[in-house]
């Protein structure tokens, strides 16, 4: 799969830094994925706080089936996420009331993304009971389910029938 197939979709623009910007059009736009690669991780050291960024890279690299490096970098975004939120980056201490979890457009909001999205790789590695043990996690503090983290759990569930 080339670089360009498997951002399609993920690159969203809006507040994005103009040099941020530039790297995830190009990775994009990239016919090979080490290219890609490359570009992306640029644009992580340029701005490590960007977290379209880590979104970007967590989503290109389960896309190319490099899973441990998506759960790296998912891991990655969860620490990043958790410092603007001033919340701890360890999931399994997050509480209903860790924070405003309700604000879409947050830090805290994409932090609970990210985590649904580590289960999901959970899922794919086939470590079932971590995805279990972080999906219940994602029901207590996101009752309201605004990640949408009840679709992996209908897939865990029938990954572990």
């Amino acid at each position: 799969m080339s670089g360009n197939q498997s951002l399609k979709g993920f690159v969203a623009t809006e507040d994005l830094p103009p040099r941020i910007l530039g790297y995830l059009n190009a990775a994009a736009c990239s016919h090979d994925w080490r290219d890609a690669e490359s570009l992306l991780l640029r644009a992580q050291a340029t701005d490590p706080d960007c977290l379209q960024v880590y979104y970007t890279l967590y989503k290109f690299y389960f896309n190319h089936k490099r899973l441990s490096d998506a759960e790296r970098q998912t891991c990655l975004a969860l620490d990043a996420a958790a410092r603007q939120a001033k919340i701890e980056a360890d999931w399994r201490l997050q509480k209903k009331d860790s924070c405003d979890w309700s604000i879409v457009s947050s830090p805290q909001h994409f932090y609970l993304f990210s985590l649904k999205a580590l289960a999901f790789i959970r899922l794919r590695q086939l470590r079932i009971a971590d995805a279990n043990v972080i999906l219940a996690k994602l029901r207590e503090i996101d009752p309201d389910d605004s990640v949408g983290a009840s679709v992996i759990e209908s897939y865990a569930t029938g990954a572990s029938v």
